[in-house]
């Protein structure tokens, strides 16, 4: 007579752990004395400003350490850290400097007064702009943080969607002092040999954030002069944003 084998009882499948999403220590109350309500909200705001000013306050100062230790370097030209540039001339990325550094250490105090004081405090930071308007300083460490931000600000006043921004580098500041060039002065011009409209068509036109790339003024586009006619004259204005250099202002 043969042996019936039990049967194994069946196991329930393990449901699957979901993980619990984090709420914020701090929520702004939706209902209570008005006064909470903005307490709360500054409160709020005031630790995003302190968290975002520690942020900036240590890449300054991990970029003063890389300018220091790489100071006089041939590579990266005291940068600590190569900017590459497309065959448009626009920015496209950076990598740290494959070169040995200068220099073994950098004194404590010499990194809290380059990351705090002169026109080289931000050197080696990246900042980003969009068409809109709104532009960021260089703080940022790299391009990739650079271009994280500027898709958060795209996702939030763009609906997600790229309109064209780009970021920028600021680098280190040459040493000498730069000759004085005289203020250039706008004039009428009489005998151009042009129509209105080809007068007015000197004007390059190109987006404000592609011209930043290109290292332009973002208001003439390289040219340095702005071309108008009015009341039967052509006149050809000096940029009052680059002082008809037609290059792109360094942010300090």
């Amino acid at each position: 007579m043969t042996v019936k084998k039990p049967t194994r009882a069946k196991r329930t499948a393990a449901r699957r752990k979901k993980t619990a999403t984090r709420t914020p220590l701090t929520k702004t109350p939706k209902g209570g004395p008005i006064g909470a309500r903005i307490g709360t909200w500054m409160a709020l705001r005031l630790a995003r400003e302190y968290q975002r000013h520690q942020t900036t306050t240590m890449s300054r100062r991990d970029a003063a350490i890389l300018r220091i230790t790489h100071e006089g370097c041939p590579r990266c030209k005291g940068n600590g850290q190569i900017f590459t540039k497309g065959k448009d001339g626009s920015f496209t990325g950076s990598k740290p400097c494959t070169a040995k550094p200068t220099r073994a250490k950098a004194g404590r105090m010499r990194v809290a007064i380059a990351s705090r004081f002169g026109a080289d405090k931000s050197s080696g930071l990246v900042g980003w702009t969009c068409p809109c308007g709104k532009k960021e300083k260089p703080r940022f460490r790299d391009a990739k943080e650079a271009t994280k931000a500027l898709r958060t600000h795209e996702r939030q006043k763009h609906g997600g969607k790229t309109v064209g921004g780009a970021w920028y580098a600021q680098t280190t500041a040459p040493d000498t002092a730069p000759t004085e060039q005289p203020k250039p002065v706008s004039k009428v011009v009489t005998d151009s040999g042009l129509t209105d409209d080809q007068w007015i068509k000197k004007n390059k036109s190109m987006a404000p954030a592609k011209a930043i790339a290109k290292g332009y003024c973002w208001q003439c586009a390289g040219n340095g002069t702005l071309y108008s006619a009015f009341g039967g004259q052509q006149l050809a204005v000096a940029c009052d944003e680059c002082q008809g250099s037609g290059k792109a202002r360094v942010s300090a």
